[in-house]
């Protein structure tokens, strides 16, 4: 059953491009058990967007005017994010990904494209991997999979380690959690300092509206660190789907200041038709850091047109 969003979903409060609640709605979709809320507008063949952590549907804003124009565009919260539902269990990768063909065939859609951007790239491999008669085509946006990609050194070089560190200290028990709390902006943005191309790339607001998502539900912490406490479920699975290699086309986009080519390395461990694009000037968050360019390689690779190398 699909419902539309009430109040406390409006997207009136947020800070949005011109004319986007012309084109876009907010709704929670009951599921079985299970309610998940998404963003959702435009009009063509389907597109599944899919944010990482620590953000929301939110990171895709930039973007999505533009990709409504060709695509009917499903911007998801999965569980444990944004307005969605924060159960305490079902944060691997297989679990995220039957919510979201779930939710997709709720909302009339059988068959679709999908992107996924840092964890959701893992959710994306696995929507790919365990639902191949679902998607059409993926596309992975700057990050590694667990289980996938070699597991680096515990004593890496030190620049390595700055984009690493996080997956152990989020893997905590409960630590974390002490540490973090009342300190969320602080540890959130630092994150985002860190991993863009620049300090200041993520605005202030943005930042902001990402950390009170989190601060705004009492579960909403806890849940953003068991996407990597289930960790080895989704490691143990991806061990398991990557006997069998993707036939799908994939497009592997990379921030050259982040992980560069690193994107497509690893999606060429798991798929026989790979595209790798790395951005300039750009770090982790490459929708919001370079969303033209973005959106030009994203719209080339699902017309089926060569992409620019940009």
């Amino acid at each position: 059953m699909m419902t539309a969003a009430d109040d406390t979903t409006s997207l009136s409060s947020l800070r949005l491009p011109d004319g986007f609640t012309d084109v876009f709605t907010s709704r929670l979709v009951e599921l079985d058990g299970l309610r998940l809320h998404a963003v959702t507008g435009g009009d063509g063949p389907p597109l599944l967007l899919i944010g990482g952590w620590p953000q929301t549907w939110y990171a895709w804003r930039e973007v999505m005017p533009a990709l409504a124009r060709e695509h009917s565009v499903v911007a998801v919260d999965p569980r444990g994010a944004g307005l969605s539902d924060k159960p305490d269990d079902g944060y691997d990768a297989g679990t995220m990904a039957a919510d979201l063909v779930a939710l997709m065939a709720a909302l009339g859609h059988d068959r679709f494209d999908v992107v996924g951007h840092d964890i959701g790239m893992w959710t994306g491999y696995a929507l790919a991997a365990d639902h191949p008669e679902r998607v059409g085509r993926l596309a992975v946006v700057d990050a590694i999979i667990p289980g996938l990609t070699p597991t680096p050194s515990v004593f890496g070089p030190a620049a390595v380690n700055q984009r690493l560190w996080h997956f152990g200290f989020n893997r905590l028990t409960d630590l974390n959690e002490e540490l973090v709390r009342g300190r969320e902006r602080l540890f959130f943005g630092y994150q985002f300092a860190q991993k863009a191309a620049t300090p200041d790339a993520i605005p202030a607001y943005a930042v902001d509206a990402y950390v009170e998502a989190i601060v705004a539900d009492p579960r909403g912490l806890r849940a953003s660190f068991a996407y990597y406490r289930a960790l080895d479920e989704t490691i143990a699975q991806n061990e398991q789907r990557k006997k069998t290699r993707l036939t799908l086309p994939v497009l592997a986009i990379g921030g050259a200041r982040y992980s560069g080519a690193l994107v497509a390395e690893t999606m060429r461990l798991a798929a026989d038709d790979v595209t790798g694009v790395v951005l300039d000037d750009c770090g982790h968050y490459v929708a919001e850091e370079q969303p033209a360019r973005f959106t030009e390689v994203l719209e080339d690779f699902l017309g089926g047109r060569p992409c620019s190398r940009v």
